[in-house]
């Protein structure tokens, strides 16, 4: 059929009017499933792009984390150590003053203030001591090197502290190295 025919009458008649319900439908349906095809398509591209874009911010994020740790690995200490100068410039001046000469009273002084200085710094950094001398031995917290017969003290009590141990929160930095008391062997197995 042609696209346009004449009617009897001379009327000049579009194609679509010559064809039949059937025909008109079936086109109408290839119209809307090549919309839905093409639709389909587009969306399909679109959450690719989205994809990709999710993928590249990933990568990015990922590679931002990593230079973040590195710095903070690489850095993390430098408030502590900020914190350390003014006690490591005591200790100059204690080791100047040591150089002058003096009886050596005013020496220990300094040394003691250093010490106290540095224990204050420590425990601000969540760094405390571990007391050990007179405490039941703790294998989680002691580290003991060495064994001693004692009538003053029970059995398996700390009675001399040779390193003190030290904690960083909750978690152990270093036992304490001690002797422990053990009772003291009888006359008769002599």
């Amino acid at each position: 059929m042609d696209e346009i025919r004449k009617k009897g009458d001379g009327e000049i008649v579009e194609k679509e009017s010559l064809e039949g319900p059937a025909e008109a439908e079936a086109s109408d349906e290839r119209v809307r499933s090549e919309l839905e095809r093409l639709r389909r398509e587009l969306e399909a591209k679109e959450n690719y792009d989205r994809f990709l874009r999710q993928a590249a911010e990933l990568e990015n994020f990922k590679k931002r984390m990593a230079r973040e740790k590195e710095e903070i690995l690489r850095y993390g200490n430098e408030n502590l150590i900020r914190d350390l100068l003014p006690i490591l410039d005591n200790l100059e001046r204690a080791v100047e003053h040591a150089r002058e000469g003096g009886n050596g009273e005013p020496l220990l002084e300094g040394i003691e203030m250093v010490l106290k200085g540095l224990l204050e710094v420590l425990n601000r950094y969540g760094v405390t001591p571990i007391l050990a001398a007179g405490e039941t031995f703790d294998p989680q917290r002691h580290e003991a090197i060495a064994q001693a017969p004692s009538k003053e003290q029970a059995p398996n009590t700390v009675i001399e502290e040779h390193h003190r141990g030290y904690y960083l929160l909750d978690h152990l930095l270093r036992p304490s190295l001690v002797t422990v008391a053990k009772a003291p062997e009888s006359q008769e197995k002599k």
